[in-house]
């Protein structure tokens, strides 16, 4: 495969469907998924693969046994962690070809560390409304990987 224009990295996701969703995201926008362990659900789950559909089989797939794993075996020079705890926006970035986009789990988010650790990489997206908790994580994913692309593959 081709490398990757954007990397996705989910840390611990919990619900198949979602991370199906992002696989069929990733393989329309060329992009590289990355989960790190552990998984709430196995790979060949019937819930994944539905969400999926039959892009899952064209996905470029990489499945890290912890973040340490993760980190050794990239080395990612561009990091950005999304998190409704953040105090920037997305929409304050400058992305460039082959940025990691980090996301947290459906139901905790970030680990507590990534907090304190990654303080200066910490991104939201706006969220106005007054009731507003939070987004369902594919969606969020969709909107920062497009505004990503958006400014490196379509605003040309």
């Amino acid at each position: 495969m081709s490398l990757a224009s954007f990397n996705i990295v989910l840390i611990a996701p919990e619900i198949p469907q979602n991370t199906g969703a992002i696989g069929r995201l990733c393989v329309n926008t060329e992009a590289k998924l990355h989960l790190v362990k552990p998984l709430g659900f196995s790979l060949d789950e019937s819930r994944l693969r539905r969400a999926g559909m039959d892009y899952w089989q064209h996905l470029n797939l990489e499945v890290y046994e912890s973040w340490q794993d993760f980190l050794r075996q990239n080395q990612p020079k561009r990091l950005f962690f999304c998190s409704t705890k953040a105090q920037k926006s997305v929409y304050s970035l400058s992305f460039k070809a082959g940025d990691y986009l980090v996301f947290g789990n459906e139901g905790h988010g970030l680990p507590a560390a990534f907090y304190q650790e990654y303080r200066q990489y910490l991104y939201s997206i706006p969220m106005p409304g007054p009731q507003a908790r939070s987004l369902n994580l594919a969606n969020a994913v969709a909107i920062v990987l497009y505004e990503a692309m958006r400014q490196t593959k379509f605003a040309k």
